[in-house]
C-alpha cells in the first residue's frame, strides 16, 4: 500500500472508509474515517509502510497497542483496533477528538496562563503514570500527541511505545523513535529507558507551554540532540519573571540528565511544580552524597604587598608568566590557541597540552585531551575510570581547560542555582566551593568567578578541582573551566590562561 497523505481519501484501508487528512508526521499519517460496522468516526493512524518491514516493531506495535486499549484512564485516547491490513501495513484506530492538539494551542494562543496549564499538566502526568504502571513508556511525548478539548486533555499516540526493559533506539530498519526537540538523553544515548524518559519529555513539554519555546532550540538535529546531552535550558523564572525561582530547581531536576536524578513519577514533578509556584514548599535540586574530601580549587594568586621583597616577587612572577618557564635549550613551554564556534575564546596554554574540538561544540585542552574529550561528551552518565587511572599512573596529566557555550547558565546565579546547571551539563557531581563574584577574563570584565569540585557520580572516588568562569558576551554566554586534580594544580598555569583569554 502506498500511503502518499492525501491519496488515500476516498478508499477503504482495512474496513474503513478515508474521509480527509488531520495529521501527520515523519512516521505516521492520521486520517478521519468512518467506521461503517458502529456507525462512528475514528481517528485512523496509518504508519510508515517501511515499520512493517521490521518484524519484531510490528509484533510488539500489535501486542502494546492492544494493552493500551486495555487501559482505561480518562487522559488516555481510547484505542478501537490496532493490527497490519492485508497488505502487512500497519495502522490503528482510535477515538476522533474534536480539538487542537497542544503544539496548534500554543501556536495559536502563545505561552499559557500558569492557572490553566497546572490542571493540564497534572492530567499528563496522570496518563503517563499509568501507563508506566503497566510497564508501557510512551516516549515520543510531544505537544502533537496531546490533544486539548476544552479543560480536558488526551495523551494519544500510544500504538509505538516502548516496554521498560527494552534498549531504546533504532527498530531494526533504522528508524529512529522519538522527536530530537523533546528527547531525553537515555534515549540519545541508546541507553535503558523506563518512564523517566517520559518524564523528561513532559517538562519539555511544560516548558514550552508556559514560555511559548522549546528548552533548546538548535539549527540542526546534531547540535540539538547534544544540547539535550551538555547543556541546560534558560531558567523558567528568566523568562517568565512572574514565576518564583523555586520553579527553576524543579524544572532542573525533571530536566536532568541522569535519570535517577529525576522525580519518582511524573505526578510528583508536576506537584513539585504546583507547590514551587504556590510557594507551599522549597524546592531542591537533588543530592548524590558527601563529597569526598579533596584538594582545595586552584585560587587566584595573592595580592602581594608594596614592598621591597613583595616587588621582587612580582617582578619573578611576571617573568616566570611572561617566559612560561624555559626549558632546556630556551624553546618556549606555551602556545595559543585560536578558539572555535563552539567555543569562541583564544587562549594560551601550556605547550604540552593538546587542544580538541568536538563538532563545534565544546573544546578540551589537556595533556591527556582525548580521554577529556570522551569524559566530556558522555555528560552525566561519564564513565571516570580512564581517568581514574590516569590520577594512579600519570597524576600531573590530570589537568587541562574545557570550554562551552552555555546560555542556560544565569550569569547572576547564586551558587545554588549554579551547582544546578552545572550538575546538568557536566560529567559529575558539582560542589561549589566558592561563590560566584564578578571578575575578568583577560580583556572581558564581564565574568564571574567560582570555584569547586567535581566528582565521579558512580564511584564517588575521583574527583577535579576546578575554577570556572560564566562570561557575558553577545549571544550565548560562555562556560569556562580550569580543572585539575592532586599534583596537576597550578595557580601559575590558570592564571595564564585567565590572563590570556581573549574573546573572539
Amino acid at each position: 500500500m502506498h500511503v502518499n497523505e492525501r491519496s488515500l481519501i476516498g478508499q477503504e484501508v482495512a474496513g474503513y472508509y478515508i474521509e480527509d487528512v488531520i495529521g501527520k508526521g515523519g512516521m505516521a499519517v492520521v486520517y478521519l474515517a468512518l467506521d461503517p460496522r458502529l456507525s462512528r468516526r475514528v481517528a485512523l493512524k496509518i504508519l510508515n509502510p517501511i515499520l512493517s518491514v521490521d518484524d519484531r516493531f510490528r509484533q510488539r506495535f500489535i501486542l502494546e497497542s492492544r494493552t493500551v486499549a486495555s487501559i482505561e484512564h480518562p487522559n488516555i485516547i481510547p484505542i478501537y483496533e490496532a493490527n497490519a491490513d492485508a497488505g502487512g501495513v500497519l495502522y490503528i484506530a482510535m477515538r476522533y477528538v474534536e480539538g487542537l492538539d497542544l503544539r496548534r494551542f500554543i501556536h495559536e494562543r502563545g505561552p499559557l496562563p500558569v492557572g490553566n496549564a497546572l490542571p493540564l499538566f497534572a492530567q499528563m502526568a496522570a496518563a503517563l503514570d499509568v501507563a508506566h504502571r503497566h510497564d508501557l513508556i510512551h516516549r515520543d511525548v510531544k505537544p502533537a500527541n496531546i490533544l486539548v478539548a476544552g479543560d480536558h486533555v488526551y495523551l494519544t499516540d500510544f500504538g509505538i511505545t516502548k516496554h521498560r526493559t527494552s534498549i531504546s533506539g533504532l527498530t531494526q530498519t533504522d528508524q529512529f523513535i522519538g522527536t530530537p526537540r523533546y528527547m531525553a538523553p537515555e534515549q540519545i544515548n541508546k541507553e535503558v529507558i523506563d518512564g523517566r524518559c517520559d518524564q523528561y519529555a513532559l517538562a519539555c513539554v511544560v516548558y514550552e507551554c508556559l514560555t511559548g519555546r522549546l528548552p533548546f532550540e538548535r539549527d540542526n538535529d546534531i547540535a540539538l540532540l547534544w544540547a539535550h546531552l551538555a547543556e541546560s535550558p534558560a531558567p523558567l523564572s528568566q523568562l517568565r519573571p512572574e514565576l518564583p525561582p523555586a520553579v527553576d530547581a524543579v524544572m532542573m531536576r525533571a530536566l536532568a540528565k541522569a535519570p535517577e536524578q529525576r522525580y519518582s513519577s511524573c505526578s510528583a514533578f508536576v506537584t513539585a511544580l504546583r507547590d514551587a509556584i504556590s510557594g507551599i514548599a522549597p524546592a531542591t535540586a537533588p543530592t548524590l552524597g558527601a563529597v569526598p574530601a579533596v584538594r582545595k580549587p586552584p585560587g587566584r594568586l595573592p595580592i602581594i604587598l608594596v614592598s621591597v621583597v613583595g616587588a621582587l616577587a612580582a617582578v619573578a612572577l611576571i617573568l616566570m608568566l611572561a617566559l612560561g618557564g624555559l626549558g632546556g635549550g630556551g624553546e618556549p613551554e606555551w602556545s595559543a590557541y585560536a578558539g572555535n564556534p563552539g567555543a569562541p575564546v583564544a587562549y594560551e596554554h601550556p605547550a604540552d597540552w593538546t587542544v580538541r574540538t568536538h563538532e563545534d561544540l565544546f573544546s578540551v585542552a589537556s595533556p591527556k585531551a582525548q580521554e577529556f574529550e570522551t569524559l566530556f561528551f558522555a555528560g552525566t552518565g561519564a564513565d571516570w575510570t580512564p581517568i581514574s587511572a590516569l590520577m594512579k599512573s600519570e597524576p600531573e596529566s590530570v589537568t587541562g581547560l574545557y570550554v562551552q557555550l552555555a546560555d542556560g547558565i544565569d550569569y547572576n546565579a547564586d551558587a545554588a542555582q549554579l551547582k544546578g546547571a552545572l550538575d546538568a551539563i557536566l560529567p559529575g557531581e558539582v560542589e561549589i566551593g566558592v561563590k560566584p563574584v564578578t571578575d575578568s577574563l583577560g580583556t572581558t570584565t564581564a565574568a564571574r568567578r567560582f570555584e569547586g569540585t567535581m566528582v565521579d557520580r558512580k564511584s564517588r572516588t575521583s574527583a577535579l578541582s576546578f575554577t570556572g568562569y560564566v562570561v557575558d558576551r553577545p549571544g550565548k554566554r560562555l562556560l569556562m573551566l580550569y580543572f585539575c586534580a592532586g599534583t596537576a594544580c597550578s595557580d601559575t598555569t590558570q592564571e595564564r590562561i585567565r590572563s590570556s583569554s581573549r574573546l573572539i
